[in-house]
């Protein structure tokens, strides 16, 4: 392992240390997030408290309500009436269902809470070959809360909608609340589009609701099905999304249980997995809201369960629609990208945040270069896998003038190691390393080299490499798609499974051996070991490098085994093109002609030291200068001691 790599690698090592460190919150801010917390989950625990007293004091009223089989009719009503108001009628019914359905999904809505039943998307399927379902029963939930006129708490959840109309493409539920008055759901389904119009109509409700209500409370709850067959891996692109009216897309976190009580406005809540979307949009915004996730630990079909409980503005005296949009589909970049530019434009929506293609910069590499690059190759490749492969080779031939130059810089290195060794032979020893190090600076300034050259062409190539990391377990076009061996690019390719527990191995590694990442270990491996016999510049390598070397690509063996198969693909054929690379250099490069030019350098007047070269040579300069005095009042002190 040449000089350069070893330093290209320690460098690398730095920036993540450097961007850790300086990232890493402060003890007062780990205390008051801390605070936060414990503020936030006490709000919680009180609001559940609250709400289940609402809920039981309204068992009991309704079981006081319930009379025997032989009471009349007349008192029947009358007990409704005192908890329902003039939603009495409604709170008897049978469950009916209602279904929509364009080129893309089936929607059933239920009588019983007017709400949407399930959602099947029929251009995919799960990864037991099964159709489809977000969710389907009591797997969600969506209902309002009312204040009726004579101050009754009512739930359009445990009340009857009437439907009406017969359009596949659109069903209105009414909540009756007397001959003329209402609160209507309307569903609107288009051709060949994932987003569904949902519309609630007040009809003549002034007399019906309380005259102090200013808005409407929604509760929405849904719980995440696994749809992958790498749960574990799932679970982290398992998220809850939030955008602020006016402000950028958050998250809750999605590593462990979280909660958030947030006053400001926000445009849309999004319940995400891996590769699929729930999204309730409002068209104008949702007023103070509480969001929830909460792992599922043990569950072997849900990953998560989302709660949501916001509120919109809401006036019973007008006739006025409160429009929302529910996103029910995939996470398409491209697809939810262009909701800003047809149906919601200039409302700035950036569903397409709902796709995690990493920190800004990597985010940009993959948005302005990875994603169009690839939509054009699958436009024409017949194979994903193909797509893949192709796509690695143009972006190894784009960062090429990087390479060559890194190539380069380890050859200059190379062809002058015998005159590093000699100044190794020259100054041996520990007590001379500053002055061999300086002889080499000086040798290397001689010939115009610059032991730096060979680094920044390395970190300059990092953004596509982190980008394409976050690319791949994001891009739905792998999902389900097969090549060579690999029967889905999305998840791991497995050659061998095992059910056993094992500790420390199965919470890293899963309890599979994935074959991609297998041969892109075997890959790195041996290219290591050729970079490492071959570009040895003679210089003393720092203690363990060499075996530090080899650990990294068995630690990527580790880390990438639960990682989708077209991520590992993609990784083995960069290294593969590398090592061609290479060699077709090493091969066509004349290291003799490169030699005499080096030394024909030495001819010429040296030129003038860039600032950092200067800075490095002069602290070399001092360090040396303290070395040489600590020495000396070593040297005093052994002769006192002497004496």
């Amino acid at each position: 392992m040449d000089k350069n790599t070893i330093t290209g690698f320690l460098l690398i090592i730095l920036v993540f240390v450097g961007f850790w460190f300086f990232n890493k919150p402060s003890q007062e801010q780990i205390e008051a997030q801390r605070r936060q917390q414990d503020s936030i989950a006490a709000v919680v625990r009180s609001q559940q408290l609250e709400e289940q007293q609402l809920i039981e004091v309204k068992e009991k009223q309704t079981a006081e309500a319930l009379i025997s089989e032989d009471s009349s009719d007349s008192l029947y009503q009358t007990r409704l009436q005192a908890i329902y108001g003039d939603f009495a009628e409604a709170a008897v019914g049978n469950e009916e269902f209602i279904t929509l359905e364009n080129e893309l999904m089936i929607l059933k809505l239920s009588t019983k809470g007017g709400r949407i039943y399930s959602v099947q998307l029929k251009k995919f399927s799960d990864y037991k070959d099964r159709p489809l379902v977000l969710f389907d029963g009591d797997e969600a939930a969506f209902s309002t809360t009312l204040i009726t006129a004579n101050n009754r708490i009512i739930n359009t959840g445990d009340l009857f909608f009437t439907p009406s109309g017969k359009n596949p493409l659109q069903a209105t539920l009414s909540l009756k609340a007397g001959e003329d008055a209402s609160l209507d759901f309307v569903y609107t389904l288009h051709p060949d589009d994932y987003m569904v119009d949902f519309n609630i109509i007040p009809q003549n409700l002034e007399n019906q609701v309380s005259s102090g209500t200013r808005t409407l409370d929604i509760s929405w709850m849904q719980k995440i099905r696994q749809q992958e067959k790498g749960e574990k891996f799932e679970e982290r692109y398992t998220r809850l999304n939030y955008k602020y009216l006016s402000d950028n897309v958050e998250q809750l976190s999605e590593s462990k249980d979280d909660a958030k009580e947030i006053a400001s406005k926000l445009k849309w809540i999004g319940y995400k997995d891996q590769f699929f979307s729930s999204v309730l949009i409002a068209q104008e915004s949702f007023e103070a809201s509480r969001l929830d996730s909460k792992y599922l630990q043990g569950d072997t079909t849900y990953l998560k369960k989302y709660t949501t409980l916001t509120s919109v503005a809401f006036d019973p005296k007008l006739t006025k629609d409160i429009a929302f949009n529910f996103y029910f589909g995939p996470n398409d970049y491209n697809l939810l990208k262009s909701y800003d530019k047809e149906k919601f434009q200039g409302q700035d929506l950036q569903l397409e945040q709902l796709v995690p293609l990493g920190w800004s910069l990597f985010r940009y590499v993959n948005k302005w270069i990875i994603i169009p690059i690839f939509d054009w190759l699958t436009t024409w490749c017949g194979s994903i896998g193909l797509a893949i492969f192709f796509l690695t080779l143009i972006i190894k031939i784009g960062l090429f003038p990087l390479i060559y130059k890194s190539f380069m810089s380890s050859a200059k290195m190379r062809v002058m190691k015998p005159q590093i060794a000699a100044i190794s032979a020259k100054y041996p020893g520990q007590e001379n390393a500053m002055t061999r190090q300086q002889k080499t600076m000086e040798l290397y300034k001689q010939v115009g080299i610059n032991p730096m050259s060979g680094c920044l062409p390395m970190l300059l190539q990092m953004p596509f490499l982190f980008a394409m990391f976050m690319f791949f377990p994001t891009a739905i076009e792998l999902r389900h798609e097969s090549f060579l061996w690999a029967n889905d690019l999305a998840t791991y390719d497995a050659i061998i499974s095992w059910k056993t527990y094992i500790p420390f191995v199965t919470p890293y590694f899963g309890n599979h051996i994935s074959l991609f990442c297998l041969l892109m270990t075997i890959t790195n491996v041996f290219y290591t070991k050729f970079n490492m016999d071959q570009a040895n510049t003679g210089q003393e390598q720092m203690p363990g490098m060499k075996t530090m070397m080899y650990i990294m690509p068995l630690f990527m063996l580790v880390f990438l085994n639960s990682y989708p198969a077209g991520l590992n693909f993609y990784y083995c054929i960069s290294s593969l093109i590398t090592i061609l690379q290479t060699l077709l250099f090493r091969y066509f490069l004349n290291e003799e002609a490169l030699l005499l030019k080096l030394e024909a350098n030495k001819k010429k007047p040296v030129k003038k030291k860039s600032g950092f070269m200067a800075r490095l040579e002069e602290a070399q300069r001092k360090q040396q200068a303290m070395l040489k005095e600590q020495q000396r009042l070593k040297e005093q002190q052994n002769k006192k001691g002497k004496r």
